[in-house]
């Protein structure tokens, strides 16, 4: 009998991609069907119903789930649920009874077929205020949400593809199946999903080692969806974490795996979120630093660890494991937190994203106590090919102008 923890909802896992006869009934029957094109966000969350990362979601929320998880994390059920995972359109044709093909808007390719039982409209500011805390554009989910379309669609879903992740990320690209397979195989029952959209510098890599200590392993759990501009992208992520692992974990220590999702940047909602589908995945902990899932200044640094104690009771098998920031210390010669580290900031190695970021760019090599050679390398030569980049845009831009 399985030791890792149950799916959300306590049932088994729910993944929704048809296989085999059934799946290739449903792809004759979506060719003719209306098209509905999906956003990358609404892409990826189809994704994860079909992979079970979303168990035991069985398709878009209606407008009573929607409701009730802005105002009470619950949906219509009483299942609870951080964010809404909605579908939208500008089609007011599309109503109760209708049946349509599900497609990405970047690929054209069908991913879906959905069956609506519900059209309804929302209050955009009052999502955007009860998940991002804000109805600032400037902040990128909300941005997200009040560009959703007029229209929202509720309705069950067989997931016909994974679009092309496993294509583009091998075996990185896990499903909660997979991962769940190699902990049963590894023996593990004790298992902190520390999931990134970042590469992972020294105090990264310091987490999942605290959490490697009292656990049995770490899942390193990146995002391969959409980010915001200026953000790593997944590719150079994934190889820079790889090189880490392979330099400065112990064997057997560590899973690097991936998921389809978009960064929705909702800060302590969607650290509730990252706790929810890792449980799908087998892990019984979330590791939960600082300023999770943040942007900008719009959540405290440890918000997203408090939110977890404002929850209902009972609310996710996932537990997370709060860490204070963490940096390399001078005096105390090491890795530290401010738990434990009593020296003063003069004495801590920190960087800012903006210095990194421009260090890099200019072929600057990072403090050994902040980055790991491998990962700087890695990072240098992904800014190295925008720069080169820009520059032969500019030298096209000067001899067309010519």
């Amino acid at each position: 009998m399985s030791k890792l923890v149950n799916p959300h909802g306590g049932g088994a896992l729910k993944p929704l991609l048809l296989e085999g006869a059934a799946l290739a009934a449903e792809l004759a029957r979506a060719a003719s069907l209306p098209q509905l094109k999906m956003s990358s966000r609404e892409t990826g969350d189809l994704i994860m119903m079909g992979i079970g990362g979303f168990t035991p979601l069985d398709g878009f929320m209606t407008r009573a789930d929607w409701q009730g998880i802005c105002d009470g994390y619950k949906m219509a059920n009483g299942l609870f649920w951080p964010i809404p995972v909605t579908l939208s359109t500008d089609d007011a044709n599309l109503k109760a009874g209708a049946e349509i093909a599900l497609v990405d808007a970047e690929s054209d390719a069908i991913l879906g077929t959905m069956k609506v039982t519900e059209q309804y409209t929302i209050d955009k500011g009052h999502e955007c205020m009860q998940v991002y805390k804000t109805t600032d554009l400037a902040h990128p989910g909300v941005k997200m949400v009040m560009d959703q379309a007029a229209y929202n669609l509720a309705g069950p879903v067989k997931v016909l593809s994974t679009g092309t992740f496993k294509e583009e990320y091998g075996d990185q690209f896990m499903t909660p199946a997979e991962t769940r397979a190699a902990f049963e195989k590894n023996g593990w029952s004790k298992i902190a999903a520390f999931q990134t959209r970042n590469p992972m510098h020294r105090s990264h890599e310091y987490l999942a080692k605290i959490a490697i200590e009292t656990m049995d392993g770490v899942l390193i759990h990146s995002l391969l969806g959409a980010l915001k501009p200026g953000d790593i992208p997944a590719e150079v992520r994934s190889e820079a974490i790889s090189v880490l692992v392979e330099n400065y974990f112990a064997p057997n220590t560590v899973i690097q795996a991936g998921y389809p999702l978009d960064m929705r940047y909702a800060g302590p909602r969607e650290a509730l979120l990252h706790a929810l589908f890792p449980q799908n995945y087998g892990c019984s902990h979330l590791i939960v630093g600082r300023d999770h899932a943040g942007v900008g200044d719009y959540y405290g640094p440890f918000d997203a660890q408090k939110i977890f104690d404002e929850i209902p009771k009972g609310s996710l098998e996932t537990v997370n494991m709060n860490i204070d920031w963490t940096f390399w210390c001078n005096k105390c010669g090491g890795m530290a937190s401010q738990r434990t580290c009593p020296h003063s900031k003069d004495d801590r190695i920190l960087l800012s994203g903006t210095k990194v970021r421009s260090m890099l760019s200019e072929g600057q090599d990072l403090p050994v106590e902040f980055s790991r050679p491998e990962v700087a390398k890695v990072l240098q030569k992904y800014y190295a090919s925008l720069s080169a980049e820009q520059n032969v845009k500019i030298e096209l831009k000067g001899h067309s102008a010519a």
